[in-house]
Protein backbone atom coordinates (compact mmCIF):
# COMPACT_ATOMS: atom_id res chain seq x y z
CA UNK A 1 0.00 0.00 0.00
CA UNK A 2 3.03 2.24 -0.48
CA UNK A 3 1.45 3.99 -3.44
CA UNK A 4 -1.77 4.70 -1.49
CA UNK A 5 -2.62 8.34 -1.06
CA UNK A 6 -3.61 9.72 2.34
CA UNK A 7 -7.16 10.21 1.06
CA UNK A 8 -7.35 6.54 0.00
CA UNK A 9 -5.93 5.44 3.35
CA UNK A 10 -8.55 7.54 5.17
CA UNK A 11 -11.26 6.02 3.00
CA UNK A 12 -9.99 2.49 3.67
CA UNK A 13 -9.80 3.12 7.44
CA UNK A 14 -13.27 4.64 7.44
CA UNK A 15 -14.73 1.59 5.66
CA UNK A 16 -12.95 -0.80 8.03
CA UNK A 17 -14.22 1.09 11.07
CA UNK A 18 -17.75 1.12 9.66
CA UNK A 19 -17.47 -2.63 9.25
CA UNK A 20 -15.77 -3.54 12.56
CA UNK A 21 -17.17 -1.00 15.02
CA UNK A 22 -20.81 -2.25 15.05
CA UNK A 23 -19.55 -5.81 15.57
CA UNK A 24 -17.30 -4.72 18.44
CA UNK A 25 -20.06 -2.66 20.08
CA UNK A 26 -22.46 -5.60 19.79
CA UNK A 27 -19.88 -7.94 21.38
CA UNK A 28 -19.36 -5.49 24.25
CA UNK A 29 -23.12 -5.15 24.79
CA UNK A 30 -23.62 -8.92 24.78
CA UNK A 31 -20.83 -9.50 27.32
CA UNK A 32 -22.08 -6.75 29.65
CA UNK A 33 -23.73 -7.80 32.90
CA UNK A 34 -27.24 -6.32 33.07
CA UNK A 35 -28.04 -4.17 36.08
CA UNK A 36 -31.17 -3.11 37.93
CA UNK A 37 -31.76 -0.35 40.48
CA UNK A 38 -34.86 -0.36 42.69
CA UNK A 39 -36.08 2.48 44.88
CA UNK A 40 -38.22 0.97 47.68
CA UNK A 41 -40.44 3.56 49.38
CA UNK A 42 -43.32 1.56 50.90
CA UNK A 43 -43.37 -0.38 54.16
CA UNK A 44 -46.68 -2.25 54.03
CA UNK A 45 -46.71 -6.02 53.56
CA UNK A 46 -48.21 -5.94 50.06
CA UNK A 47 -45.54 -3.45 48.95
CA UNK A 48 -42.74 -5.38 50.67
CA UNK A 49 -42.89 -8.24 48.17
CA UNK A 50 -42.17 -6.49 44.83
CA UNK A 51 -38.66 -5.13 45.56
CA UNK A 52 -37.44 -8.41 47.05
CA UNK A 53 -39.08 -10.62 44.38
CA UNK A 54 -37.68 -8.50 41.54
CA UNK A 55 -34.24 -8.15 43.12
CA UNK A 56 -33.85 -11.84 43.96
CA UNK A 57 -35.03 -12.82 40.47
CA UNK A 58 -32.61 -10.39 38.79
CA UNK A 59 -29.73 -11.59 40.97
CA UNK A 60 -30.58 -15.23 40.15
CA UNK A 61 -30.29 -14.29 36.46
CA UNK A 62 -26.83 -12.86 37.11
CA UNK A 63 -27.78 -9.18 37.12
CA UNK A 64 -26.04 -6.62 39.30
CA UNK A 65 -28.87 -5.49 41.56
CA UNK A 66 -29.16 -2.60 44.01
CA UNK A 67 -32.09 -1.57 46.23
CA UNK A 68 -32.25 1.90 47.78
CA UNK A 69 -34.64 1.94 50.76
CA UNK A 70 -36.07 5.32 51.65
CA UNK A 71 -38.95 6.70 53.74
CA UNK A 72 -41.32 3.87 54.79
CA UNK A 73 -39.31 1.39 52.74
CA UNK A 74 -36.74 1.47 55.57
CA UNK A 75 -39.09 -0.73 57.62
CA UNK A 76 -38.17 -3.59 55.27
CA UNK A 77 -34.58 -3.42 56.56
CA UNK A 78 -35.48 -3.81 60.22
CA UNK A 79 -34.35 -7.03 61.90
CA UNK A 80 -38.00 -7.77 62.61
CA UNK A 81 -40.15 -6.60 59.71
CA UNK A 82 -43.25 -4.94 61.23
CA UNK A 83 -45.15 -4.65 57.94
CA UNK A 84 -48.91 -4.97 57.83
CA UNK A 85 -51.43 -4.68 55.02
CA UNK A 86 -53.13 -1.32 54.69
CA UNK A 87 -56.39 -1.48 52.73
CA UNK A 88 -56.77 2.31 52.74
CA UNK A 89 -56.53 3.78 49.27
CA UNK A 90 -56.24 0.31 47.77
CA UNK A 91 -59.46 -0.54 45.91
CA UNK A 92 -57.98 -3.85 44.74
CA UNK A 93 -57.41 -4.94 48.33
CA UNK A 94 -60.32 -7.39 48.76
CA UNK A 95 -58.99 -10.93 48.53
CA UNK A 96 -60.57 -14.34 48.69
CA UNK A 97 -60.52 -16.18 51.99
CA UNK A 98 -57.57 -18.56 52.46
CA UNK A 99 -59.55 -21.04 54.57
CA UNK A 100 -62.88 -22.86 54.73
CA UNK A 101 -64.76 -24.93 52.15
CA UNK A 102 -63.99 -24.38 48.46
CA UNK A 103 -67.20 -22.43 47.78
CA UNK A 104 -66.32 -20.09 50.66
CA UNK A 105 -62.76 -19.59 49.38
CA UNK A 106 -64.09 -18.64 45.94
CA UNK A 107 -66.06 -15.65 47.22
CA UNK A 108 -64.49 -12.22 46.79
CA UNK A 109 -65.42 -10.01 49.71
CA UNK A 110 -65.72 -6.47 48.35
CA UNK A 111 -65.63 -4.01 51.22
CA UNK A 112 -65.46 -0.24 50.73
CA UNK A 113 -62.34 1.42 52.06
CA UNK A 114 -64.46 3.54 54.40
CA UNK A 115 -65.78 0.42 56.17
CA UNK A 116 -62.31 -1.17 56.34
CA UNK A 117 -60.87 2.01 57.83
CA UNK A 118 -63.57 2.13 60.49
CA UNK A 119 -63.27 -1.46 61.74
CA UNK A 120 -60.81 -1.67 64.64
CA UNK A 121 -58.13 -4.29 64.04
CA UNK A 122 -58.96 -4.72 60.35
CA UNK A 123 -55.33 -4.23 59.29
CA UNK A 124 -54.20 -7.08 61.56
CA UNK A 125 -56.93 -9.34 60.16
CA UNK A 126 -56.07 -8.39 56.56
CA UNK A 127 -52.37 -9.00 57.28
CA UNK A 128 -52.97 -12.46 58.71
CA UNK A 129 -55.28 -13.36 55.79
CA UNK A 130 -52.67 -12.26 53.25
CA UNK A 131 -49.89 -14.18 55.04
CA UNK A 132 -52.12 -17.27 55.16
CA UNK A 133 -52.96 -16.93 51.44
CA UNK A 134 -49.27 -16.64 50.52
CA UNK A 135 -48.40 -19.63 52.72
CA UNK A 136 -51.17 -21.73 51.13
CA UNK A 137 -49.77 -20.89 47.68
CA UNK A 138 -46.19 -21.73 48.70
CA UNK A 139 -44.94 -18.13 48.40
CA UNK A 140 -41.89 -17.30 50.51
CA UNK A 141 -42.24 -14.81 53.35
CA UNK A 142 -40.81 -11.31 53.03
CA UNK A 143 -38.05 -12.28 55.47
CA UNK A 144 -37.17 -15.33 53.36
CA UNK A 145 -37.09 -13.25 50.18
CA UNK A 146 -34.87 -10.68 51.87
CA UNK A 147 -32.52 -13.47 52.95
CA UNK A 148 -32.42 -14.73 49.35
CA UNK A 149 -31.40 -11.24 48.25
CA UNK A 150 -28.64 -11.14 50.86
CA UNK A 151 -27.35 -14.56 49.79
CA UNK A 152 -27.42 -13.44 46.14
CA UNK A 153 -25.37 -10.35 47.06
CA UNK A 154 -28.03 -7.83 46.17
CA UNK A 155 -26.66 -4.47 47.33
CA UNK A 156 -28.95 -2.80 49.84
CA UNK A 157 -28.64 0.83 50.84
CA UNK A 158 -30.55 2.76 53.48
CA UNK A 159 -31.29 6.44 52.98
CA UNK A 160 -29.28 8.21 55.66
CA UNK A 161 -31.52 11.28 55.58
CA UNK A 162 -34.62 9.20 56.27
CA UNK A 163 -32.85 7.30 59.05
CA UNK A 164 -32.05 10.65 60.67
CA UNK A 165 -35.51 12.19 60.09
CA UNK A 166 -37.35 9.17 61.54
CA UNK A 167 -34.90 8.86 64.44
CA UNK A 168 -33.90 5.30 63.64
CA UNK A 169 -30.71 3.74 64.98
CA UNK A 170 -28.52 1.47 62.85
CA UNK A 171 -28.84 -1.24 65.54
CA UNK A 172 -32.50 -1.66 64.49
CA UNK A 173 -31.50 -2.76 60.99
CA UNK A 174 -29.96 -5.89 59.50
CA UNK A 175 -26.19 -6.03 59.11
CA UNK A 176 -24.31 -5.25 55.92
CA UNK A 177 -26.15 -2.10 54.86
CA UNK A 178 -24.68 1.04 53.37
CA UNK A 179 -26.10 4.30 54.73
CA UNK A 180 -26.04 6.71 51.82
CA UNK A 181 -27.71 9.79 50.41
CA UNK A 182 -29.56 10.41 47.18
CA UNK A 183 -26.38 11.81 45.60
CA UNK A 184 -24.78 8.38 45.97
CA UNK A 185 -27.72 6.54 44.44
CA UNK A 186 -28.38 8.85 41.48
CA UNK A 187 -25.40 7.58 39.41
CA UNK A 188 -26.39 3.98 40.26
CA UNK A 189 -29.88 4.63 38.90
CA UNK A 190 -28.55 6.51 35.85
CA UNK A 191 -26.17 3.72 34.85
CA UNK A 192 -28.54 0.80 35.45
CA UNK A 193 -30.29 -0.94 32.57
CA UNK A 194 -33.56 -1.06 34.52
CA UNK A 195 -34.62 1.41 37.21
CA UNK A 196 -37.84 0.88 39.17
CA UNK A 197 -39.63 3.06 41.71
CA UNK A 198 -41.74 0.96 44.09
Amino acid sequence: MSDTTPEQMDQWLSEKLDELLPQKLQAIEQSKTPSMAIIATKGTLDWAYPPFILASTAAALGWDTHIFFTFYGLLLLKKEIPSEVSPLGNPAMPMKMPFGPKWFQNITWPMPNLIMAGIPGFEKVATSLMKKTFKNKGVATVEELRELCIEAEVKMSACQMTVDVFGFDSSEFIDGLDYVGATYFMPVARESDVCLFI
